[in-house]
């Protein structure tokens, strides 16, 4: 890893400071900062981002890929209060598609969030083919069939209900998204979304699902402010995890990814015109 401290540090220790990996030392308060162990770099771009010079030259971050920051330009708190306030699931999608310049946007957004360790391991997968929407329909109720029979037996209902209540009251959920898939194409599993991002992680990833619901909620921050809507796809995520590799097979990815969050997009067939305002949780200050 080439990295090196270049005559114009002004001797702030700010890459001393930031820096996870311990890469930068400096012998005393003001003096010269040397990078000791740039092999143990893990390319976060902390060290590049906090200097105030322009002295911390990185192979990975060359100048082109430096941005200075307005932070006179950034939203304030109160306006991403407003957008926190009218982010909500949405469910009711018009048939056009989302543009893909805007798909893009709203996957570089998710790009963007932290991973545990800098791993970078993430992936994602934009699916906008209908067919392949409505294949992932099919496979997420056809997962819960036979879990749906299963609970739904009379030798076995008696004896588990009182065990797994929580289960049992989503079979007549189960059962009515199966029979109004059949009967009439209503889709409540996607509920009509035109698009569905697949984010996945390593198999071996020890923070895969979490370093995909931090891409997750950067990504839709950006769907509310472009004016498209989304869904946490919750009902494939969970057939996805029953059926391990299934789905990612369907998708082209490669035997030791594992898909960990699952965002249905759409362009809303209305704004919430209101926000409202929840029970706050419990807070401890301790």
């Amino acid at each position: 890893m080439d990295i090196s401290i270049c005559d114009s540090c002004i001797g702030c220790g700010r890459c001393v400071r930031v820096c996870p990996s311990l890469v930068f030392e400096r012998a005393e308060t003001g003096g010269s900062v040397v990078a000791v162990r740039p092999e143990a770099c893990i390319r976060c771009g902390h060290c590049v981002a906090a200097c105030p010079a322009g002295a911390v030259r990185h192979e990975t971050f060359p100048p082109e890929r430096v941005h200075a920051v307005d932070y006179a330009s950034l939203p304030q708190p109160e306006a991403l209060e407003r957008l926190l306030a009218v982010r909500r699931s949405m469910r009711v999608f018009r048939e056009e598609p989302v543009p893909d310049a805007t798909l893009d946007r709203i996957v570089a957004a998710a790009d963007r969030a932290p991973t545990a360790t800098n791993a970078r391991g993430l992936g994602y997968v934009v699916v906008t083919d209908p067919a392949r929407l409505r294949a992932m329909i099919e496979f997420t109720l056809a997962t819960f069939d036979p879990l749906v029979r299963l609970l739904g037996s009379r030798l076995v209902r008696p004896w588990l209900r009182p065990l797994m209540p929580g289960i049992y009251r989503y079979v007549k959920v189960l059962r009515r998204m199966r029979r109004e898939w059949d009967e009439r194409g209503v889709d409540r599993i996607l509920r009509g979304a035109t698009a569905l991002v697949a984010i996945h992680a390593p198999k071996s990833s020890r923070f895969g699902a979490e370093d995909a619901n931090l891409a997750y909620q950067n990504a839709s921050l950006m769907a509310e402010a472009s004016g498209v809507g989304q869904l946490y796809a919750g009902f494939v995520l969970t057939a996805v995890r029953r059926r391990k590799g299934v789905l990612e097979r369907t998708l082209g990815l490669a035997p030791d990814r594992r898909i960990r969050a699952l965002m249905a997009l759409g362009l809303p067939r209305f704004r919430y015109p209101n926000s409202v305002d929840r029970t706050p949780a419990p807070v401890s200050r301790l």
